[in-house]
């Protein structure tokens, strides 16, 4: 294996977040809230399933064990289930996640699951389908939901459910989604609405700290679990009563940044140290060939060492990204 990759504040990195388009088929509020907008000038085509693989293959060379797959939307890309078999069988990736609107995991996690994907995130902003349908623009609720019943019903232990915490839309729903997780294996995942360059309005009506939902979860017994090496950003809380747990992310909180483990590359095969602040670094020219490894290594290594202590977000600077859909959240 080569050497580890690991940035001057001695973080390393064991995951990486791998995009592999930015279409996606929902229009949610606080991303698309226009849907999706093809660009007016001609660009390159997404990575290919060959490019896909060598990035892939460097990062576990380098000692990265998990791999999600991102979007926008992943599973608009028709390969979609050739993308998850060969990341599945690259030698050293040990778990293979997807993030998706869920809106076609009824027909096609079967199909998914047996490609190799271990891990599945569902984005479920609201169980009030009206809700739903407002924030995310489509009226498919009850799709999504039958999605996640299937999930679990071939056999995948637990699914990850994520919730954009919005204030005066969802953040006082926190007694349903309780109720909802109580007999189910569902990790339910708060995150704290964050600002990108387009939604600095939306972000300023809507903002709310996860801290009050932290505060409430452990003054009812609600106990923090123990983070594992490749896990993200979640702070994960259990409790006896409880089949499912609560995940919040919080990246306003200080030293959010410190635990940080994770790498992005879009699906236009540029390499992103921060899901903020940068236009990030162009790998594609050495996704050409098997034999430019060595030099794809380097290159990654090389840039590692600009990563930022923090993000900034406190101190208001959202960086370049526009909305989360551009470099997979």
């Amino acid at each position: 294996m080569a050497q580890q990759f690991e940035d001057k504040f001695h973080r390393k990195f064991y995951y990486l977040r791998l995009s592999v388009t930015d279409v996606c088929n929902f229009r949610c509020t606080y991303c698309l809230p226009d849907g999706y907008q093809p660009p007016g000038r001609k660009r390159p085509a997404f990575l290919t399933l060959e490019e896909i693989k060598r990035v892939v293959t460097a990062f576990a060379d380098c000692g990265t064990s998990k791999v999600r797959i991102t979007g926008g939307e992943p599973s608009l890309r028709k390969d979609f289930p050739q993308i998850i078999e060969a990341v599945a069988n690259t030698q050293g990736i040990r778990k293979v996640a997807t993030t998706t609107n869920g809106y076609r995991m009824a027909k096609q996690v079967a199909t998914w699951r047996e490609a190799g994907l271990t891990h599945i995130n569902v984005s479920v902003d609201s169980l009030d389908p009206r809700m739903f349908h407002q924030i995310t623009g489509e009226n498919k609720f009850f799709d999504v939901m039958a999605g996640i019943d299937r999930a679990l019903e071939i056999g995948y232990p637990q699914v990850k459910v994520n919730v954009v915490l919005m204030k005066d839309r969802n953040a006082k729903q926190l007694p349903e989604f309780l109720q909802w997780i109580k007999d189910r294996p569902i990790q339910l995942r708060f995150i704290e609405l964050m600002q990108t360059g387009e939604m600095d309005e939306l972000f300023n009506n809507h903002h709310v700290s996860g801290v009050e939902i932290r505060n409430q979860l452990i003054a009812n017994g609600w106990i923090l679990k123990a983070k594992g090496e490749s896990d993200g950003p979640a702070q994960v809380f259990v409790h006896a009563d409880y089949q499912g747990e609560i995940g919040l992310i919080m990246p306003y909180e200080k030293n959010f940044c410190e635990s940080c483990n994770r790498l992005r590359v879009s699906a236009m095969g540029k390499l992103h140290l921060c899901l903020f602040g940068e236009q990030g670094v162009d790998l594609r020219d050495l996704l050409q060939h098997d034999s430019q490894e060595n030099a794809l290594i380097e290159r990654i290594q090389t840039q590692l060492q600009n990563k930022s202590v923090s993000h900034f977000l406190h101190d208001g600077n959202s960086g370049m990204t526009p909305n989360l859909a551009s470099i997979g959240g």
